[in-house]
């Protein structure tokens, strides 16, 4: 089943709760639910227009291309270079197995203790 917009960002941010050492806020616009780790950040769910419901995430640069290829309701990243963020609406081919893969993913990126689990 995809999920709705709403779904989506609530998913992201659920999975975003759950990992250590994230803190969550509205620094730049109280339309941007920015995420971070280690004050890096690795998730953006934006709330600003209801036609707009996306989040935006960390990449390498060769899945973001390829991800944006497959999959229609993903782009380059709004707001942050186009090369190393995605954003991602609903539509056909995004799960929440796949909303689950790439806020971890990005979580990963963005923390300077690598892939969860390694020190």
């Amino acid at each position: 089943m995809t999920p709705s917009g709403k779904q989506l960002q609530q998913h992201a941010r659920e999975v975003a709760r759950s990992l250590e050492d994230v803190t969550g806020g509205r620094p730049f616009t109280p339309h941007l639910d920015v995420w971070k780790v280690h004050d890096k950040v690795f998730l953006v769910v934006t709330d600003d227009d209801p036609e707009l419901q996306i989040i935006t995430v960390k990449v390498d640069p060769d899945q973001g291309d390829a991800l944006r290829r497959d999959v229609e309701s993903i782009t380059s990243g709004h707001y942050f270079d186009k090369r190393h963020w995605i954003s991602i609406g609903p539509g056909a081919g995004v799960t929440k197995q796949l909303i689950e893969h790439l806020v971890l993913g990005s979580y990963d990126l963005a923390d300077d203790h690598g892939p969860r689990g390694q020190s």
